[in-house]
């Protein structure tokens, strides 16, 4: 299943380092499945955004994922994906980046065709073959259409998707340089958030978060003395204080780290799908790592 993960320290920008495949494991065991994909992304310093990924199968060159990368910046996004629609092309390798925002998605939305349709002239913000790129592009635009405001261009989208396609889920986070959206939908596949204090629960600790799998380590020395916001798709480590959003749930992290939460989708899918419904190798692709 693809991991998502998303850090802000707004407005203070912040120094990490990112490990995306570091599992003992993910170079000598070759019977567990390997990811199809790694990206992280941030921004510089004047706010332009960096995406850093490719494509990682069992018969390429790892080095990109292997390294640690350290960064800077005041929001992150990392992804690493298992492939369910589009094939092995950094295209289709997650987060993407639109109008200098990032996004990256867990999940499959089939009806693609309709969607197609229904963006229009907007399917040109698409270059890869995914599901969850062209939803970014439904986002992108339903947030200039409701005048920049990305929680009701998020929230369009996914009703309309919602409402029209099937959809087996729908967990995405989106960022820009100084903010943080996280949307759950519906309870296919588990997404926390952790609102971390300068130190953390006990105080004077740097960041160190690590994925039950080891796919994914993130470490910052420099979040011993200010406060973040983190949103993963599994409690990555022992503080009591992750919490899982709640189906439909819309969270909101602000340029000050202000926390907003509220249930933009209340009702369940009008097609959900269940992992029967789906292809053999989408299927695959979102069963628990």
């Amino acid at each position: 299943m693809c991991r998502l993960f998303g850090l802000t320290s707004s407005p203070r920008r912040t120094h990490a380092t990112f490990w995306l495949l570091e599992a003992p494991d993910s170079l000598s065991a070759q019977s567990h499945r390997e990811p199809d994909g790694t990206g992280l992304g941030y921004f510089t310093a004047d706010g332009a955004p960096e995406v850093h990924k490719a494509p990682i199968a069992a018969y390429a060159d790892r080095s990109f994922a292997e390294e640690a990368r350290e960064v800077e910046s005041a929001t992150f996004l990392a992804h690493i994906r298992y492939a369910s629609t589009g094939g092995l092309d950094v295209r289709n390798t997650h987060p993407f980046e639109q109008r200098g925002r990032l996004f990256a998605h867990n999940g499959v939305i089939e009806g693609l065709d309709l969607l197609d349709r229904h963006l229009g002239a907007d399917r040109s913000l698409v270059r890869g073959d995914t599901d969850s790129e062209r939803f970014f592009a439904l986002v992108t635009r339903e947030t200039e259409a409701h005048g920049g405001d990305v929680s009701a261009g998020l929230v369009a989208a996914a009703r309309w998707v919602a409402g029209n396609l099937p959809l087996f889920a729908l967990n995405v986070i989106l960022v820009t340089p100084g903010e943080l959206w996280a949307l759950r939908y519906p309870d296919t596949h588990e997404l926390y958030v952790l609102e971390r204090p300068a130190g953390g629960h006990h105080g004077a600790r740097h960041l160190d978060h690590t994925g039950r799998h080891g796919r994914l380590r993130v470490h910052s020395e420099a979040l011993a003395g200010s406060p973040s916001v983190v949103v993963a798709s599994e409690r990555m480590d022992e503080n009591p204080h992750w919490r899982l959003l709640a189906p439909g749930e819309l969270l909101h992290v602000g340029p000050e780290l202000g926390t907003t939460s509220r249930i933009a989708l209340p009702d369940p899918p009008a097609h959900p799908l269940t992992l029967a419904d789906l292809r053999p190798d989408a299927a695959a692709s979102q069963r628990p790592v």
